[in-house]
């Protein structure tokens, strides 16, 4: 969701790119809230870090619980930002209750992402 805002809001500052420190694939409830917002992310991936790039980049931002943590060592010239976000692939109950919580995550990115441009 971060990368699909990010392209919109970002993409005359930076060259906006997402990965992790591992791949799940493309959940279907970000997917479609992220519809529900106008952006269309079905064709993004679930991409794995690509160290090399990771120390050349500018700006990195960490999402969601333990992902500052886990994340390889920066460059020192590479600014971070850490956004505590709740995983919203963990929400448990009803699909309406998941969904809720995929939209209020989703909200909370776009409020980030608005910010940094």
């Amino acid at each position: 969701m971060a990368e699909g805002y990010a392209k919109i809001f970002l993409k005359n500052k930076y060259e906006v790119q997402s990965a992790g420190i591992e791949t799940h694939g493309l959940n279907p409830n970000a997917v479609k809230v992220m519809a529900e917002d106008g952006i269309d992310i079905s064709k993004q991936k679930s991409k794995l870090i690509d160290p090399n790039y990771l120390k050349a980049s500018d700006l990195v931002i960490t999402l969601c619980g333990d992902a500052k943590d886990r994340c390889p060592v920066l460059s020192e010239h590479t600014r971070s930002i850490h956004w505590p976000l709740a995983d919203p692939a963990q929400a448990q109950g009803t699909d309406k209750q998941k969904l809720a919580v995929f939209r209020q995550v989703r909200d909370e990115i776009k409020e980030y992402v608005s910010k940094l441009g």
